[in-house]
């Protein structure tokens, strides 16, 4: 990714343009890492309720993959050139690598509700910083945060008690979430 941007939309000085790119590029590296994260827990969960689980993945890959593309687009339109190799997403995230193999509907559910409350909060810091330099791409970053938390809703439905207690209360890391949701 280049660091100046050789021109920007209307109404964008240069320098507002630049920290846009550079919000919007993590935001690329951590969509694509997410939509990786999905497919890799899509075809590694087993076990009861592994259909019901395997078929509601796919569609949320399909759609990150999509907010994926909206935020390189963005990126181009605002001058830039938007990373989405491999080595970009390991430069840009602050995250752990999603560690869980083959296993329980429950482990990786119970992991994938924390891969979503890093992705939501880290959007919606993105939001906050976007307040005062673009609401066009604010716009954006909040209907895609919108959409995760329905995604997490969706996953976290498997993992709440009748009395509104979730499985993986407690944890605060992806292998602690798996571990303490994991059923044979």
């Amino acid at each position: 990714m280049a660091d100046k941007t050789s021109f920007t939309l209307p109404g964008l000085t240069k320098a507002k343009s630049e920290k846009i790119v550079q919000l919007l590029q993590v935001r690329l590296s951590a969509y694509n890492d997410l939509h990786l994260t999905l497919k890799h827990a899509h075809w590694n969960v087993v076990g009861p309720f592994f259909i019901g689980v395997h078929e509601m993945i796919d569609p949320q890959v399909l759609l990150v993959r999509g907010y994926a593309d909206e935020v390189a687009e963005r990126i181009a339109a605002l001058g830039a050139s938007p990373g989405g190799r491999v080595g970009d997403i390991i430069r840009d995230r602050d995250w752990d690598d999603y560690d869980i193999e083959r296993d329980s509907v429950g482990a990786h559910l119970g992991a994938l509700d924390k891969v979503y409350e890093g992705v939501i909060t880290s959007n919606r810091k993105v939001i906050e910083e976007l307040e005062d330099l673009d609401p066009v791409t604010q716009d954006m970053v909040i209907g895609h945060t919108a959409e995760l938390e329905k995604f997490q809703w969706f996953v976290r439905a498997h993992l709440e008690s009748y009395t509104g207690v979730l499985a993986d209360a407690g944890t605060t890391t992806e292998k602690g979430a798996a571990a303490k949701t994991r059923k044979p």
